[in-house]
């Protein structure tokens, strides 16, 4: 049973690689993914694939991996301490898109297996599935919003009705920067540890929100590309991503989890934008679209059913 869930999600996940890849190219209109694949000493490998400078992605990542060892790291075990020690197979896809247009949102997905063989005949096997998909806006614009989210409750209605609030809570409570006291952005999905239903309703979950990624991001991508802009807003963007930075290398679990594991450091750190700013202790003037992004965009909302 081990060997039939990892080849039912590794075609699955590397499938999905090469149809995000070709709707990006497609939506960018010149810039091309360049493929870099590579193998890891202590088990598993994975391929790469990056666009950098294309006419609307200023750079951006969908990798692929696939990693086995015999010591689950420890943000793998965190909620499953009873796990260390045990031997591991690890796959995922991650994307990370950042635009040139400050008007377009970066985004972030990610999609993954894990999969703890039983240890003896009197244990089973143990498995979940995790990931999910959230937005980093710049300007905020509600009607994106709540497209964003509608489309992420739709992914997940199918499967229950609880799932959508549940996982948009978890969602907007990991992707919190606490030593700033601020979210990384609006939100959308975040899931971990997820079994529910047995491996073929887990992984149809997964699935569905996998393929309602492009769905939600791409008609975004369409509105906002041909918006002009000045320096300010590439100012503002600069400085804004300075959070993701921050978010990504202190809290983040994928960054941790391929950094614990011996991952390879290129692949891991894909997800850094090209160029960032910190000023310090800079504030926006009140009453502009920056500020409005702190006092309005950048609180936990009930999308779904938000009226503005």
């Amino acid at each position: 049973m081990p060997k039939l869930y990892i080849h039912s999600v590794k075609d699955y996940l590397t499938n999905y690689q090469s149809t995000l890849c070709n709707a990006f190219e497609e939506a960018d209109g010149s810039g091309k993914f360049i493929a870099d694949q590579w193998e890891r000493k202590e088990g598993g490998g994975g391929i790469s694939k990056v666009i950098e400078n294309g006419s609307i992605f200023e750079k951006g990542g969908v990798n692929f991996s696939h990693i086995q060892g015999a010591n689950l790291p420890a943000s793998a075990t965190a909620t499953r301490p009873a796990l260390a020690g045990r031997s591991f197979h690890a796959l995922g896809v991650s994307v990370v898109l950042h635009p040139h247009n400050p008007y377009i949102p970066t985004t972030h997905a990610n999609f993954r297996f894990f999969l703890a063989p039983a240890l003896s005949k009197d244990e089973t096997d143990i498995w979940w599935f995790g990931g999910g998909f959230d937005l980093t806006p710049y300007y905020g614009f509600a009607e994106d919003a709540i497209h964003w989210h509608k489309t992420a409750q739709k992914a997940c209605l199918p499967f229950g009705n609880h799932l959508y609030p549940k996982y948009k809570e978890e969602c907007d409570r990991y992707f919190f920067i606490k030593h700033r006291n601020e979210a990384r952005g609006i939100g959308g999905l975040f899931f971990d540890d997820f079994n529910e239903g047995g491996f073929e309703n887990a992984f149809g979950f997964m699935q569905s929100l996998a393929d309602h990624f492009l769905p939600a991001y791409l008609p975004l991508v369409q509105k906002r590309k041909k918006t002009p802009y000045q320096q300010r807003e590439k100012k503002f963007q600069l400085y804004r991503r300075g959070r993701y930075v921050e978010f990504n290398l202190i809290y983040d679990r994928g960054t941790l989890f391929g950094l614990q594991s011996g991952g390879r450091i290129e692949s891991i750190l894909m997800s850094l934008p090209p160029s960032v700013e910190w000023k310090y202790d800079w504030k926006p003037k009140a009453n502009t679209p920056e500020a409005q992004l702190y006092t309005f965009f950048l609180k936990p909302r009930d999308w779904v059913n938000d009226k503005s």
